[in-house]
């Protein structure tokens, strides 16, 4: 756990810390091309405020070709679907914050994401609408400034080696099970029990859910967040 130890140390470090990150984060894209211009749309609060204490964190990580499916040219959706700026596999759907039984959402914070703090996430999570809400529903409620929370999400999101995804998709027999061993062997730091899967109906790949203590180690994911036994049959849309 040394590896893991010393990024949980970077991501707290980042916790605290009042300025923006550096470097922009590349999303393990298979290709990304941003605009110059980022414009952030107005986030509306969809849900009651909900102020509870944290108790460990999920990195959500949404598997772009099953979203992508049929939204090409959805409008708000076009810059992650439409393949003008980039191919994407993996990219961060969020980081939450978990309570016990609930979670924190949309806690009282003043300030809103930047068209620049968009830009430099946008390979990360390639809509800045999405960027705009993850921000005013779950950052709010951990840290006091937007620059915050993506500098801790891209600490996280770029300590992982995401796994061979094509190659599993070809797999007709694929479980629940072999993905997490897959996702292990690309991250041998990580316990099997914090690596959570969600798959739709279908039982096609929607997301990985990676679950967290308060000191960002990973730990074990609650039932609702560990998702399909790995006995589970799962399949993986390779796109178009």
């Amino acid at each position: 756990m040394r590896r893991a130890g010393a990024l949980i140390v970077a991501a707290l470090v980042g916790l605290a810390a009042n300025g923006a990150a550096t470097a922009p984060a590349f999303a393990q894209a298979y290709q990304c091309r941003m605009p110059a211009a980022i414009s952030v749309p107005q986030v509306n609060r969809e849900g009651p405020p909900r102020s509870v204490p944290i108790t460990g964190y999920t990195l959500a990580l949404s598997w772009s070709p099953e979203f992508c499916k049929g939204r090409e040219m959805q409008s708000g959706q076009r810059t992650q679907c439409s393949g003008r700026n980039g191919r994407f596999g993996f990219i961060v759907h969020g980081l939450w914050p978990d309570g016990r039984n609930t979670w924190p959402q949309w806690c009282s914070n003043p300030r809103r994401l930047s068209s620049a703090e968009a830009r430099q996430n946008m390979c990360m999570t390639p809509s800045a609408k999405l960027l705009a809400r993850q921000w005013a529903k779950h950052g709010s409620c951990m840290v006091r400034k937007p620059e915050t929370y993506f500098k801790v999400t891209r600490i996280l999101w770029n300590s992982l080696r995401m796994p061979p995804t094509d190659r599993l998709s070809r797999d007709e027999a694929l479980t629940a099970g072999q993905f997490r061993d897959a996702f292990i062997r690309s991250n041998p730091d990580w316990p099997r029990s914090a690596v959570g899967i969600d798959l739709n109906q279908r039982g096609w790949l929607e997301e990985v859910r990676l679950c967290y203590g308060k000191d960002f180690m990973p730990k074990r994911c609650e039932r609702r967040r560990y998702g399909p036994a790995d006995a589970a049959p799962m399949k993986i849309w390779r796109g178009m």
